[in-house]
């Protein structure tokens, strides 16, 4: 059985680290877990769902059982988020071509756009039980 409220993400990117950042601020009653792609448990999950671990194009997030990317999975992730964020996920209703083509762009430029690290962020104590790293 595939996880449930799982974001498997990008740990060296610059975007995809505040992305997870922005969510742990706002997440407040931890209903949204993390790992990161280049995590044991992250790259036997982005090999299981056809993503290149070494060259992620989406992330993944786990929706009741179903791993979602790009649109479905930003909209999934948002609905998750308390109120007045939840909101956001109205990005589900935009027409998915167009929605996924903006995404697969940002995709392809975002190390370049906001950079890269070197290593993924290790996670506080605090936060250390909503990440899966083995």
């Amino acid at each position: 059985m595939s996880p449930d409220g799982l974001m498997l993400f990008d740990g060296v990117c610059h975007l995809c680290d505040g992305a997870v950042r922005t969510v742990l601020r706002l997440d407040r009653a931890g209903v949204v877990r993390f790992t990161p792609i280049l995590s044991p448990y992250g790259r036997k999950l982005a090999l299981t769902h056809g993503l290149d671990p070494n060259a992620p194009e989406s992330f993944l997030f786990f929706d009741r059982g179903r791993p979602l990317t790009k649109t479905a999975a930003v909209a999934a992730l948002l609905r998750r988020l308390p109120a007045p964020w939840r909101w956001l996920a109205v990005v589900d209703r935009l027409p998915r071509g167009p929605a996924d083509a903006a995404y697969d762009w940002i995709a392809a430029n975002r190390y370049r756009l906001l950079g890269k690290r070197d290593r993924c962020r290790v996670p506080t104590d605090e936060q250390r039980a909503r990440f899966i790293l083995d």
